[in-house]
């Protein structure tokens, strides 16, 4: 968590406290997928086609940081942080 909090604060996305509580369990969801394998249900792409690319990006970063996880996960987390950077 702390890694997300440096990128956020390096771009200035302030999540409420709200959005960090949602961020803290998905990460944590991320991390137990990330030790035990389990896959995620089938996502599709077009789904997060109106997510930016510095989102995206960042969500991407993040997904990195565990080495294992496949690039739906970063989908997924780019959510939050799209949602937060709307708090700018």
């Amino acid at each position: 968590m702390a890694q997300i909090t440096h990128l956020f604060a390096a771009r200035n996305i302030l999540p409420n406290p709200v959005q960090q509580q949602m961020l803290n369990s998905h990460v944590r969801a991320m991390a137990l997928r990330s030790l035990t394998g389990e896959a995620l249900p089938e996502v599709e792409a077009d789904l997060f086609e109106d997510i930016s690319a510095e989102s995206m990006a960042l969500a991407q970063q993040v997904v990195d940081l565990f080495g294992n996880l496949p690039k739906e996960e970063a989908w997924l987390l780019s959510v939050h942080f799209e949602v937060a950077k709307e708090n700018e």
